[in-house]
């Protein structure tokens, strides 16, 4: 039939119908629906794994995998469900079903307890047209309405260059000295999408974290609400592709460096020292658990390939970072090893506590009071550094790492810097300085988004002005 035999009052209201709507592609095989698609991230929330999750609600385990890959592990629609002001996919099922048996409009709005108008309306708006007739199928119907339901936002990162470029750089600046001068670091592989960079050398950068950023925004722009942004709308900007304006691959810049936003959970092997009774935690006194006193150091090494380790010291009030340089002793893979002989490694018991009494002897004695640490044989001359430096030494209970959670974050962060199976003697003093210096400058939500340098500062000063008061 051609449109000047269609009758005037079908052209108007066919018209109407399609008043302010944009012509729609042909759907071929439309998509689930968001019902589906809903189901599929709650089940995902839950721990399941992507395929499990798409047979779960019904769909191919590929098109599960490419949903979760494009989000980058997180769910880019909301998981609410919808108001019951509009139809829902079931319904639309029903409306189908009924439709085909060739019941009338009034008695498929009474049957399913909508209006004959909303029924009327569904089946002209939304049917497939192919052929050149209207045929109502609910997942047509369905793909139509959510089409016609989208109101595409620019994201705020986009649409305010300034924003974004403040993000970018607390994301993915460059490491530098505490002079200003710029420490390259190692020079990382081009990112291609992987999960698991850990295994390899990952490019230095200032990497602080978007929940710290948002909120460092209020610091640093107290006056200024168009420098707001929340940390999860930066997340989805870096995972879900074309959400936002940053790079997919500046996820290598945060502390995972994970492509997919995964939960995953690994479990840690740990020796025992040779400690006794005495220096255990649970002698520890009672005012280092509250952090009010300054001066309690929670440390460890983190390990890297053959057997290069550095040290980390963490002071418990102000989270300030210092790092001990353990580097490789003469003779070291030429020599063979031997038994109860020096070990070349670096991070044997004498090297690390030569290496933690330089380091802390030059703090002021205030912070110089106890010291946690791992139950690892690398701190067996703890009773002699305690003698050099005053500070007292007590061991973790094992397996217990939560009872140095302060290091154990700290060791995490540094994973960015110093990935697993990776040499960590080649990096000298001043460069382990320059690390412990861009940690010592990135704002913590325990200190209030203040950095823990200004906290330390903010202590020494208290401090000083203490003794001028007495003094005087």
């Amino acid at each position: 039939m051609k449109l000047e035999q269609v009758p005037e009052g079908a052209r108007r209201q066919w018209a109407a119908d399609r008043a302010l709507r944009a012509p729609m592609r042909s759907p071929g095989r439309p998509e689930p629906s968001r019902a589906v698609q809903r189901q599929f991230w709650r089940l995902i929330a839950t721990g399941i794994t992507t395929v499990e999750a798409a047979l779960a609600v019904g769909v191919s385990w590929p098109v599960g995998a490419r949903w979760f890959r494009h989000a980058g592990g997180m769910p880019p629609i909301s998981l609410d469900e919808p108001s019951g002001r509009y139809l829902s996919f079931a319904e639309r099922e029903e409306i189908a079903l009924l439709r085909a048996q060739g019941t009338g409009v009034r008695e498929i709005g009474r049957r399913i307890g909508r209006d004959a108008g909303t029924i009327s309306r569904e089946l002209r708006r939304n049917a497939a047209t192919r052929a050149g007739k209207q045929e109502y199928r609910a997942t047509v119907a369905q793909w139509k309405a959510q089409q016609a339901a989208k109101r595409p936002k620019t994201a705020k990162l986009v649409s305010n260059p300034r924003l974004r470029e403040y993000v970018q750089d607390r994301l993915s600046g460059a490491v530098r000295r505490a002079g200003g001068e710029l420490v390259a670091g190692p020079t990382a592989r081009a990112w291609k999408g992987r999960n698991k960079p850990r295994r390899e050398d990952r490019r230095w950068v200032t990497a602080w974290s978007p929940e710290q950023i948002s909120n460092r925004l209020k610091l640093d722009f107290p006056d200024d609400e168009s420098m707001r942004i929340s940390h999860e709308a930066i997340y989805q900007s870096l995972f879900i592709q074309g959400r936002g304006a940053l790079k997919r691959e500046l996820v290598a810049c945060l502390r995972t460096g994970r492509a997919l936003r995964v939960p995953r959970a690994r479990a840690r092997q740990r020796r025992d020292g040779m400690v006794t009774p005495e220096v255990m935690i649970s002698q520890r006194p009672a005012e280092v658990e509250d952090r009010a006193v300054p001066g309690h150091w929670e440390g460890d090494l983190i390990i890297g390939l053959d057997r290069s380790a550095i040290g980390t010291l963490v002071e418990r009030t102000t989270r300030f970072t210092l790092l001990l340089h353990l580097p490789r002793m003469d003779g070291w893979g030429v020599e063979a090893r031997s038994k109860n002989g020096p070990a070349l490694a670096g991070h044997g018991a004498e090297a690390v506590r030569e290496a933690i009494a330089a380091t802390i002897t030059a703090l002021p004695e205030q912070l110089r009071r106890t010291l946690t640490w791992d139950r690892g044989k690398e701190l067996a001359q703890h009773a002699k550094l305690t003698i050099d430096t005053g500070v007292q030494v007590y061991f973790a209970d094992p397996h217990s790492p939560w009872q140095r959670g302060t290091n154990e974050n700290t060791n995490g962060l540094l994973r960015q810097y110093f990935p697993k199976v990776t040499d960590l003697a080649r990096w000298n003093t001043g460069e382990l300085e320059a690390v412990a210096a861009t940690l010592n400058s990135r704002p913590r939500k325990a200190l209030g988004w203040r950095t823990p340098g200004e906290a330390l500062n903010d202590l020494l000063s208290s401090i000083q002005d203490s003794r001028v008061a007495t003094t005087g």
